[in-house]
């Protein structure tokens, strides 16, 4: 078990509630990472060992080197060589690094990123070309053979708690609905191998999101993976129905805090995968997050199962190693010698999609480096979508990494489809007059199945009236007719009656009416069904009246912002 810690006091305690402060305390238990100047290495130390500042190897006083760190391969190591103007000058020499904080034989080295927006790719290129047959791995490995040796019973710690919290994680649910999620990158890589071996079941089910943005190296670690895991159960989840850059010249390309590709291209199509699966049966799914990785990831459960944090509704989240540091990942990887992405061995520190709003400025530099072609194809595309939403200087706002500050739709032609437009009925009460993007079609009438069941036959057939009525007291609740109304070519009158909140059922059903009118298959709505309810396909969304628990989660804000991801991504000032 890991023990509780008061961050506030800095002291161990059993109990739940720091003795000294009164303060809650933490499972988290801090670790520093301390530097042997003797054995060259990182020694890893929880923040309470008494022999903290010692190096279990040779036994000399250790120095403190920060919170994190994470090796440099030979491949980065040359190219932060060519960047200094020093091919080759560490070639005998550890090299480790956190953020852009360089340590050679432990002692400091600041690589700005402004060293990565100077460097002259081309030249870089042509000398990585010149020196590549002269470095060596080395001093690497024999670096690294250190730094597991010095380690050893830090290993031995992680492993030993993690598989005690997989096994207890799995007791409630049938092997077969226990899923790994592997998306190629160093976490999941070691959250596959320890819940294998955990679990000591090599068919474990592994998940695999081919968000079709995917890096070169990352395509090819999977189906190096498959090929050396024959008797995994490997499943690709894939989005076919779409394309990326079509999405982008429609609704603009993601941003920050606008990655609307998340839901279309890996949440979705996953989703899809686990329906296919699973139907309507609850499952838990293992995953590589982790608490230092982000302020977002910091608040999740280290068991998530809460409506408003799961993405897909019908599992339920463990991470193995969501207290573990980047030294802890690469200390399992390189100590139990297990394949991984080679895009590591690169510099890269994150490997998800290459074009993400979210890469550093150093993964932006690698990428015109190692991925020239679709770096340039991208920025030439962000550079005309600049120019089309009117941006003053297109190249300035795409070269200083503006365009993964925009939010909304400004500029973008297709905001309008997210703006509910409608009048009061002048004649009736309860009732509005909305307006359509399209005819009404039975897809239209077929997004009210979350507020009761359609009742055609029940309807006016002069003014082809459709009617819902309530699922329990079958008490109609909501009138829809066709309507014609000066300045709408498409337009529906929706009344509604025998409810004591009208405004409230009024609100849900302006959100179906964005959906209809904006809908472009981000595959929110199906992550969001637990009951597998919603699809979406051939353009069409259809919502399975016998599925449908009428939860309204799919037309509740706190579920779904407006009813339709869409309003996020494309709502305007």
């Amino acid at each position: 078990m890991i023990g509780l810690w008061c961050k506030i006091c800095n002291t161990e305690t059993p109990k739940a509630e720091c003795d000294i402060c009164g303060v809650k305390t933490e499972t988290e238990m801090p670790v520093e990472v301390c530097w042997c100047d003797n054995c060259k290495t990182p020694v890893i130390k929880e923040a309470n060992a008494i022999d903290k500042n010692s190096c279990p190897l040779c036994g000399e006083t250790t120095r403190h080197l920060g919170a994190d760190l994470r090796p440099v391969f030979p491949e980065e190591r040359l190219l932060i060589e060519i960047i200094l103007g020093k091919p080759l000058e560490y070639l005998n020499k550890t090299v480790w690094v956190v953020n852009n904080r360089y340590f050679i034989d432990g002692q400091l080295k600041v690589l700005t990123s402004t060293k990565f927006e100077k460097a002259n790719i081309p030249e870089v290129v042509e000398q990585i070309s010149l020196y590549k047959t002269q470095n060596s791995y080395d001093m690497f490995n024999e670096s690294i053979k250190t730094f597991i040796s010095a380690n050893k019973r830090r290993l031995e710690y992680l492993e030993s708690e993690a598989f005690a919290f997989i096994n207890s994680s799995v007791k409630k649910y049938p092997i077969e609905n226990v899923v790994i999620s592997f998306s190629g990158g160093k976490d999941s890589t070691v959250t596959a191998d320890l819940v294998t071996r955990a679990l000591s079941n090599p068919s474990i089910v592994h998940i695999f999101g081919d968000t079709t943005l995917e890096f070169p190296l990352t395509m090819e670690y999977a189906k190096r993976f498959r090929v050396d895991n024959p008797l995994t159960i490997f499943k690709t989840a894939k989005n076919k129905d779409q394309d990326f850059f079509k999405v982008c010249e429609d609704i603009g390309p993601p941003a920050r805090m606008m990655r609307w590709c998340c839901y279309m291209f890996k949440t979705g199509p996953i989703t899809r995968t686990l329906n296919n699966m699973y139907k309507n049966e609850n499952i838990l799914t293992f995953y590589g997050i982790r608490k230092c990785e982000s302020a977002a990831r910091s608040k999740y459960k280290r068991i998530e199962d809460d409506a408003e944090s799961i993405k897909i509704q019908k599992q339920t989240v463990a991470s193995p190693i969501f207290f573990w540091k980047d030294i802890d990942i690469w200390l399992y990887i390189l100590g139990e010698n297990i394949d991984f992405n080679d895009a590591y061995r690169l510099g890269y520190d994150r490997v998800g999609c290459w074009c993400c709003p979210n890469n550093s400025i150093r993964a932006q530099f690698l990428s015109k480096i190692y991925m020239p072609e679709q770096s340039e194809k991208w920025r030439e595309f962000l550079i005309d979508f600049a120019k089309k939403i009117g941006k003053p200087d297109p190249e300035v706002y795409v070269d200083t990494g503006k365009w993964k500050a925009r939010q909304g739709g400004n500029g973008v032609e297709s905001a309008q489809d997210v703006k509910i437009k409608f009048t009061n009925c002048t004649t009736e009460n309860n009732a509005k007059i909305y307006r359509l993007n399209k005819p009404i079609t039975d897809e239209f009438i077929n997004m009210f199945i979350p507020f009761g069941e359609v009742k055609n036959e029940l309807g006016r057939k002069l003014i082809d009236e459709k009617i819902i009525v309530d699922i329990k007291t079958k008490i109609p609740i909501i009138s829809i007719q066709p309507f014609e109304q000066d300045g709408y070519e498409n337009a529906v009158k929706i009344a509604t009656m025998n409810v004591k909140k009208h405004d409230d059922l009024q609100r849900m059903i302006g959100y179906q009416i964005r959906k209809y009118n904006a809908c472009r298959k981000c595959l929110k709505c199906e992550s969001l069904c637990k009951f597998g309810a919603i699809t979406i396909n051939a353009d069409l969304y259809k919502i399975d009246s016998q599925k449908c628990k009428r939860c309204k989660m799919c037309v509740t804000a706190k579920y779904l912002e407006g009813g339709c991801m869409m309003d996020k991504f494309l709502k305007t000032k």
